[in-house]
């Protein structure tokens, strides 16, 4: 599809016939796509000229209403059962192992405190947490190994994952809920200590001034790498 130019070298923008097959492409990538898609990635297959984000908020609008949804998880985007309708689909979906109240609570505070070691999550448990608990999470796809923390004995740090933002339905780990929902919604009681605070948990990707990445060695023992 040929596209016209302005004087100064840009995509002219697209003409009315030409933004409703862009915004069907879009469409029909999202329906088609096993995992969610970034707004570059579906940049790269549309005309020059294509806004996307607006073509984004369109098909939003349109869905808001619909079976599904046009959602953003993770910063990407992609179709998810209405919240109101996913009980038509607790009956099909596989039977899944719940997790131990001892890996919610890690998982909890690893959202939280990341980048955290075993020893605080130890710590803010107030008990200790076995090497199994952590495997589990680590086997979800939910938490990963950060890196290193610079202190004695290099410990490794745990954070969340992308996997985790779209099994949630979060957009960016600062989406977690914070203190007065959690109230809010029965999560914690009226027992809180006075001064009782939740951490701004940190970027998942981003490391912090005291870690460093991990070893080769720490990448193959997680599957990251290959031998």
């Amino acid at each position: 599809m040929a596209e016209e130019e302005d004087d100064d070298g840009v995509a002219a923008p697209l003409a009315p016939e030409e933004q409703g097959l862009a915004l069907r492409m879009v469409e029909a990538m999202l329906f088609a796509a096993a995992e969610p898609l970034a707004a570059a990635e579906i940049a790269a297959r549309l005309p020059s000229g294509a806004d996307v984000a607006a073509l984004l908020a369109e098909l939003r609008a349109v869905y808001r209403t619909r079976g599904v949804n046009l959602v953003r998880v993770a910063g990407k985007w992609m179709f998810r059962t209405a919240p109101d309708l996913a009980f038509l689909l607790r009956r099909d979906a596989a039977d899944q192992k719940r997790l131990s109240r001892a890996a919610l609570e890690t998982l909890a505070i690893v959202a939280y405190h990341q980048p955290a070691t075993r020893a605080e999550i130890e710590e803010v448990r107030g008990v200790s947490t076995s090497k199994g608990t952590l495997d589990v999470l680590l086997e979800t796809g939910w938490v990963r190994m950060r890196g290193r923390r610079r202190a004695p004995g290099r410990p490794v740090t745990y954070g969340t994952t992308e996997a985790f933002l779209v099994h949630f339905g979060l957009d960016s780990i600062g989406d977690l809920p914070g203190l007065d929902e959690l109230k809010g919604a029965g999560l914690l009681d009226g027992r809180i200590p006075p001064g009782f605070t939740l951490p701004e948990p940190r970027a998942p990707d981003q490391l912090a001034d005291d870690e460093d990445p991990l070893d080769p060695e720490d990448l193959l023992a997680a599957g990251l790498r290959d031998e």
